[in-house]
């Protein structure tokens, strides 16, 4: 849609930067379309048919004020979950210990019933139940960076002990959810809301001292991250001053948790980021990190 800030030149931006040399040892696979079956673990089976029945064969499909259908959007949704269901099948299967999965639209917004902030199908949540129905893992995190609160997730963790979600976003902002007092059936979801301004150092506290924390009691079997980059300082969307090292430090100590509790399976799915340029270097440096810790 033309303006709107979830445009393919995001994930173009995304490619273009994993294309440079230091990448060029990538493993990169094709996403397939997730199945309704998959889609269905989250999502109510009415709602996910009446989105692919509204798809436009042309022009636009307003869903909501923020999210939009175009002719393209149902193939691009429906591989976006596709993605993120290959990689937990890649990374429980062993032939790969991490994995990042560059997609669009984003997920973490988008309910049961409902789409939001520019999600359609919750990809993160569609990758953690098909991580318990078809591999049989018990226990399974979703970490949330995105400068917003994932309402989507956290509505999928939330009533379920078996499930962890753990999030710094600002606040306030989009969607206003994601308060500290919001724990949890079983103290599985810890929320830090951040306030507008906050830099790298009381964001990496955040994650350090009360997230990283409560995921290592978790223990998890699998780690999913909602990597989104819209907390950088460039973002235009929101007003945190994180860099490319901040995202760098925390897909590090993610890692480490994931090490001692999961055989180090961790799975990334892209969420937010709407500076082209920031989205890019941020991405470059997440992954970087991924790629280190295949070999720790």
């Amino acid at each position: 849609m033309p303006g709107h800030p979830e445009s393919p030149a995001r994930l173009e931006s995304v490619l273009a930067a994993l294309a440079a040399p230091a990448f060029a040892g990538l493993v990169r696979r094709e996403a397939p379309e997730a199945t309704r079956e998959e889609l269905g673990r989250v999502h109510e089976l009415g709602y996910i048919d009446a989105v692919l029945a509204a798809v436009p064969p042309r022009g636009i499909v307003e869903l909501d004020p923020d999210t939009a259908l175009t002719p393209g959007s149902g193939r691009a949704a429906l591989r976006a979950a596709g993605a993120v269901v290959m990689a937990v099948d890649a990374v429980v299967g062993g032939s790969v210990t991490n994995a990042f999965c560059a997609v669009r639209p984003p997920g973490h917004h988008a309910e049961r019933g409902r789409p939001m902030g520019f999600c359609i199908f919750n990809n993160v949540a569609v990758g953690a139940l098909h991580g318990r129905a078809a591999h049989g893992l018990e226990r399974v995190a979703i970490l949330d960076f995105d400068v917003h609160h994932g309402n989507g997730s956290q509505n999928v963790c939330a009533p379920d002990s078996a499930l962890f979600y753990g999030s710094t976003h600002q606040s306030p902002a989009y969607p206003g959810t994601g308060r500290a007092h919001e724990t949890g059936v079983a103290g599985n979801v810890v929320n830090v809301p951040l306030p507008p301004g906050t830099g790298g150092a009381k964001f990496r506290n955040a994650w350090a001292e009360q997230i990283l924390p409560a995921l290592d009691a978790f223990a998890p079997d699998l780690v999913m991250v909602s990597a989104g980059f819209d907390g950088h300082r460039d973002d235009p969307l929101a007003s945190l001053l994180l860099e490319e090292a901040d995202f760098a430090w925390v897909t590090k100590a993610i890692g480490a948790v994931a090490a001692r509790h999961a055989r180090g399976r961790l799975i990334s799915v892209l969420e937010g980021g709407y500076d082209e340029d920031a989205l890019a270097s941020s991405v470059q440096a997440h992954v970087a990190e991924l790629m280190l810790l295949r070999q720790a």
